[in-house]
């Protein structure tokens, strides 16, 4: 049953470029595991397996979920790219709230 939990949450987690849905899905779901496992141990049953195998699933799943907000998708916030008119340099900018940092609009630093 964990490994089931296991698989499904990897198979939740798409190919990315930048690997952070793999990267935060895999760390979701082996912290999930043992959280669950422990929870799992303690409360009910005893049954520390079933617990894990819950633990790995939503950690995977919540893992994937941030990994994905990182990137941009799964409803982050789209940026502000409201551009600027730099008249001396006849060029437009903008704003990276994010990074505290101003780009030209080819994205190179201004």
């Amino acid at each position: 049953m964990t490994l089931a939990a296991v698989t499904g949450a990897s198979l939740l987690a798409a190919c990315t470029t930048t690997g952070n849905v793999e990267r935060n899905a895999a760390g979701g779901a082996a912290l999930g595991a043992l959280a669950g496992a422990v929870i799992g141990n303690n409360v009910g049953g005893g049954d520390a397996g079933t617990g894990a195998a819950i633990g790995a699933a939503i950690g995977g799943t919540a893992g994937a979920v941030r990994g994905c907000r990182q990137d941009g998708g799964c409803g982050a916030q789209t940026p502000n790219r409201r551009q600027y008119y730099d008249e001396r340099a006849g060029r437009y900018y903008y704003y990276d709230s994010g990074s505290g940092r101003y780009y030209w609009e080819d994205g190179s630093p201004r």
